[in-house]
């Protein structure tokens, strides 16, 4: 895969999917926007990325409950490049909580940032798009795809963002730009510790992916960057509208 020349826009680029993601990009030539509320964990994301890259990564710091950080981002990243190629809407939240117990509050804090941001900061960044026929890569969840007890809004979000994926891509079909997203199972990632789990559980949590996931084991964030190389690139040509899991089979396990 080539990325020379092609414009990224990464949320969530400081950490897990999002880092992985923004240095499995770098190493195939693409010209990075990377945005994230913690800087020096960019600042970090940048380093690494510039030791296998020749193009240094602009850097946006920004809270995405904010519309107007969310604004900033888009036109930022255009003032720098000039253009846009490809979005890759992975910055998310996961909270721990059922219908018994998750507050109203905790709802709009997960749809506010897995839900709402991304539909605006895609409905921003899509005039760019059609100008270069570039494409969308969402980050969902198997949670999306499937239904799990104890993470109820989370659920919701992702399969929210799963029918916002499928939808964009036939509204944008005619216009030649592709709209995709993957949903990784469980990923080795700082996620599940700040939607609430200790060491302990979030050990216990792993050591179960053995059994949840057909593969037998959790996965890492290298391989879901990779499938969203894939999405996004060329050789992804005539696919669009997919909701692509990279969950070591654990969408198609049935309990028994």
């Amino acid at each position: 895969m080539n990325f020379s020349g092609k414009v990224i826009l990464i949320t969530g680029a400081s950490s897990g999917i999002g880092e992985a993601t923004a240095i499995h990009l770098a190493k195939l030539g693409g010209k990075l926007a990377l945005t994230a509320r913690n800087k020096i964990n960019l600042e970090n994301v940048s380093k690494k990325c510039e030791q296998i890259s020749k193009n240094s990564p602009l850097l946006i710091t920004g809270e995405l409950t904010n519309e107007q950080d969310i604004k900033k981002i888009v036109d930022l990243t255009i003032n720098h490049y000039s253009s846009l190629d490809i979005l890759v809407n992975n910055a998310g939240i996961l909270e721990l909580g059922s219908i018994e117990n998750t507050s109203m509050e905790q709802f709009d804090r997960i749809f506010n940032v897995n839900v709402r941001a991304v539909y605006q900061l895609t409905m921003l960044a899509v005039p760019y798009l059609i100008k270069s026929k570039g494409n969308i890569v969402n980050v969902s969840s198997v949670n999306g795809l499937r239904s799990f007890a104890g993470v109820l809004a989370y659920n919701m979000s992702k399969s929210a963002i799963d029918q916002m994926t499928n939808c964009i891509a036939l509204e944008l079909a005619d216009k030649s730009i592709r709209v995709n997203s993957v949903n990784p199972g469980v990923i080795k990632t700082n996620l599940q510790k700040r939607g609430g789990l200790d060491d302990a559980a979030y050990s216990k949590f792993l050591e179960r992916s053995k059994e949840t996931h057909p593969l037998g084991r959790a996965g890492n964030s290298e391989e879901v960057a990779k499938a969203i190389a894939y999405l996004a690139s060329d050789e992804a040509s005539f696919v669009t509208g997919v909701n692509l899991p990279v969950d070591g089979g654990r969408h198609n396990l049935c309990p028994r």
